[in-house]
């Protein structure tokens, strides 16, 4: 972890481990030396966490701490390492001047972790630095409301103002304060802190833990918005023999859909509504080599991994979706298949619900999914088509039918198309978004 010139910063806030002056909460199970020993230890396992992440990227590392003096944390953490006392103030103020300084040195990514939360991982720190290229504001939620990550990539110290530090409602008033100042945010997966007694476990549990693997070959991210009734079959039919992981990415339900996501043990990310903002937050934080994009209510078929990997292989293929399938036996929708699977083939368009697919470095190359409130899956796959060959596999996804089944097959079918050509003759998003909405609300 050398010092580097780098444009990118992650600070990390710990204590120096004096008996008597840190986890104090701790004390009355450990004991002054056993909480100072569990500081000392949580802060090495956070730092080797990270470090091949900050190598690898040039980081530029800065620890700032409380108690001890520079000297002390040298010795104890080395002296390759950029030290910073948190100074005086609330941890609103000091967290505040550290982003501050980072900025006035030039840095346009900073980063700044806790050192109670265990589970902090290279993933987590390298999707908080890669989400900062599309949005203002990263956090990574305690489950105690507090949180142990925050991203910026503008000075913004209004967000530390009148935060009741220590109580479950940091998280919620800190949301309140990005939206009043307009930012685009994310929080990513949500992690326990180590703060009392009971907390120890999480500690134990998260020492033995093996990392993750780095590069996984699949990672598939899923866009909700209330889908609880789906959502479980989709994850289920998710299961592979490839190392693989999943991301839902949730734009604020208020029905279980989060529930169920933490159920499967997948990663969860959430963000304002919007399927474009949602996929492409959770593919700025994937670390597979192919990413599927796949909806909350659209279920993979048996064997999906090996068919991918399959057709990733031969030359000149950049993308693929599969053969699209609707999960209902009127004849309609046989037509709406067989008109949708002859269009994905002939003109190598497939859209959304088709499971799209390609690799990682593609995605970034091509900067995500426009930010449009409609047709981003149709203007991205536009994109994809320059690149090379969009592949259509023969084994078929099978998406839910109840769009059609709310508005009626034919209705639904003149909408869609309606909106497609509203978008060739120029009409702006937004306002075929809102056409689109009262459309669908006025049966």
């Amino acid at each position: 972890m050398s010092r580097v010139n780098s444009s990118e910063r992650l600070i990390l806030f710990t204590r120096y481990p004096e008996p008597g002056k840190t986890k104090t909460r701790l004390i009355p199970g450990l004991g002054p030396q056993g909480a100072a020993d569990l500081q000392k230890r949580m802060t090495e396992h956070v730092m080797a966490r990270t470090s091949s992440f900050i190598s690898e990227r040039r980081v530029d590392m800065e620890v700032r701490y409380e108690g001890g003096n520079r000297g002390m944390m040298e010795k104890w953490l080395g002296s390759h390492i950029t030290y910073r006392s948190q100074g005086r103030g609330g941890l609103g103020t000091r967290m505040a001047q550290a982003f501050s300084q980072a900025f006035n040195q030039g840095k346009n990514r900073v980063v700044l972790i806790g050192s109670d939360c265990p589970g902090i991982n290279e993933a987590t720190v390298r999707a908080a630095f890669d989400l900062l290229g599309q949005f203002d504001l990263v956090l990574g939620p305690a489950n105690d409301g507090g949180y142990y990550l925050i991203g910026l990539r503008q000075e913004e110290t209004r967000l530390f103002d009148d935060v009741p530090w220590g109580t479950a409602a940091v998280i919620a008033r800190t949301l309140e304060s990005a939206n009043q100042l307009g930012l685009r945010w994310v929080k990513v997966e949500p992690l326990d802190d180590v703060d009392r007694a009971k907390d120890i476990e999480v500690w134990e549990r998260e020492a033995m833990r093996k990392e993750v693997s780095p590069h996984p070959a699949i990672s598939i991210v899923i866009p909700t918005l209330n889908e609880e009734e789906n959502l479980g079959a989709v994850l289920a039919s998710t299961e592979s023999n490839v190392d693989l992981e999943i991301i839902v990415v949730d734009g604020g339900s208020s029905d279980g859909t989060t529930g169920v996501a933490k159920s499967f043990g997948v990663r969860l990310l959430t963000t304002d509504a919007g399927r474009a903002r949602q996929v492409n937050a959770g593919g700025l934080a994937a670390r597979g080599d192919v990413l599927i994009f796949l909806h909350g209510d659209t279920r993979l078929p048996r064997g999906y991994e090996w068919h991918i990997l399959d057709i990733m292989g031969k030359p000149g293929v950049v993308a693929g979706a599969f053969t699209l399938a609707i999960d209902g036996s009127e004849f309609g929708f046989r037509i709406i298949e067989m008109l949708a699977n002859l269009r994905s083939r002939v003109f190598q368009m497939p859209y959304g619900d088709q499971g799209i697919f390609l690799r990682r470095e593609v995605f970034r190359a091509l900067g995500g999914f426009p930010d449009m409130v409609l047709m981003e899956d149709f203007v991205f796959m536009k994109g994809l088509r320059k690149r090379g060959k969009v592949a259509i596999l023969p084994v078929a996804v099978k998406t839910s039918a109840r769009r059609w089944r709310k508005l009626g097959i034919l209705k639904t079918t003149l909408i869609n198309q309606a909106i497609l050509l509203g978008y060739f003759l120029g009409t702006n998003p937004e306002r075929l978004a809102r056409w689109y909405r009262r459309s669908k609300f006025r049966n």
